[in-house]
């Protein structure tokens, strides 16, 4: 593999390289902040240029709740950086949250609507794990309507999706709360997992933590610990793993998912932190999940993380997406501070190199989501620029210790 320029002290103890993550960090707020906000409620998606894209029907532009929720989110983040203009994002997003993905009759989040109603009222875990996501950051911020978001999303998942035989989140519902199949995935339970984190943090409550310990336990120290630190991403209604599912490319393609595996390895550090380093599988799993992940999910000639594998470890889809390099930074700088060795400073500097040199527009208009096999901008699954989150995070973790979350380490900071 390519030399990376190790030797010296850690990358991210250099002034210059905390300088340019925290630029990174708010040019691509900004980037967000100037297109992204749609007077008519919630958020626009943005073109390669930061212009809306154009919408595809009648009833307007779709908002996905995953992606207000995660406006809301990381534009907590930056009120909590002290950039001008954030409180009205957040304002603005909890406003359609509350208003317009909120299913005022039955209960819970629609998973997308426009500007006639809903689109897809089906109701998703994967989504609701990010409302509580939401909320938990916008309390951190100090929204007034955050205590009421985290309690509405507490009891909806409480009362419709937590699985307490299991230990874990159901997945999709009709909008009156009809069963939608007896599939189970991971990356919702991932998601609930981080949001689950937040709240613990926001509120002090323990049994959010109880409950992430509870996913993290199934998830990886049972089922990615028998699979040799792959990460299952499908499951039977038992919790038995589906090697033969296929679904969304998007959000449920085959095989396995390493960019999904380097975010477990973040959070699980995360989660051994916060109760009390308790659980000593916790950071064990941790760094088998990455190095596992980097030996069989990055490509050693071109470089960049292979969106999907098969279970024998050959890539299936070979496309190089934007979050697996920003999983990736996260956790390596994760791991390096919690007491790891120089070879996740190596792996450091390795994505961010591929990163800055293939990933971030040079034109300042944020991340490339998807590039080929030659590492050119492709728009196979992805187009536009269609997530401020992940790229975000990745600038901002390093800087900040490895015991909490973003909104925490930076609330920390605000109140020394």
């Amino acid at each position: 593999m390519p030399w990376t320029g190790t030797g010296g002290s850690d990358l991210v103890a250099r002034p210059a390289h905390r300088d340019w993550l925290l630029a990174q960090a708010t040019g691509l707020i900004e980037f967000f902040r100037q297109g992204a906000f749609n007077p008519a409620g919630g958020f626009f998606a943005l073109d390669g240029a930061g212009r809306p894209v154009p919408p595809q029907g009648v009833g307007g532009p779709l908002r996905h709740l995953h992606e207000t929720t995660r406006m809301v989110h990381c534009f907590a983040i930056a009120q909590l950086l002290g950039l001008p203009g954030a409180d009205r994002m957040i304002d603005h997003g909890m406003s359609f949250l509350e208003t317009r993905h909120r299913d005022r009759r039955n209960g819970g989040w629609f998973w997308s609507v426009d500007d006639d109603g809903p689109a897809d009222a089906t109701k998703q875990a994967y989504g609701h794990a990010f409302v509580l996501l939401a909320g938990a950051s916008a309390k951190v911020a100090g929204h007034p309507d955050a205590d009421a978001l985290i309690a509405a999303a507490t009891a909806i998942l409480h009362d419709r999706f937590w699985d307490d035989t299991a230990g874990a989140t159901t997945e999709e519902y009709t909008a009156d709360w009809q069963p939608l199949g007896s599939y189970r995935g991971q990356n919702s339970n991932m998601h609930l997992t981080e949001a689950l984190m937040a709240a613990f943090e926001a509120t002090g409550d323990d049994d959010y933590l109880g409950m992430a310990e509870r996913i993290a336990t199934l998830i990886v120290d049972r089922h990615a610990r028998e699979q040799g630190w792959r990460v299952a991403e499908h499951f039977h209604a038992d919790w038995s793993v589906d090697r033969d599912y296929e679904g969304d490319p998007m959000f449920r393609p085959a095989g396995t998912t390493p960019g999904h595996a380097l975010e477990w390895s973040r959070l699980l550090i995360q989660l051994w932190e916060l109760g009390g380093r308790a659980r000593s599988w916790m950071p064990e799993a941790a760094r088998a999940l990455f190095l596992k992940t980097c030996d069989i999910g990055w490509d050693r000639g071109r470089g960049g993380f292979y969106y999907t594998l098969d279970w024998n470890d050959r890539p299936v889809r070979r496309d190089r997406y934007w979050w697996p390099c920003a999983e990736g930074i996260a956790a390596a700088s994760v791991l390096r501070k919690s007491g790891g060795d120089a070879r996740f400073e190596e792996w450091y500097r390795r994505i961010w190199g591929f990163t800055a040199s293939h990933l971030i527009d040079p034109k300042g208009s944020g991340w490339f989501p998807e590039l080929d096999d030659d590492l050119q901008p492709v728009s196979r699954v992805f187009s536009g620029r269609p997530d401020l989150y992940h790229a975000l995070q990745a600038c901002l973790i390093p800087l900040l210790p490895p015991t909490g979350s973003v909104t925490r380490g930076l609330a920390a900071q605000v109140h020394c």
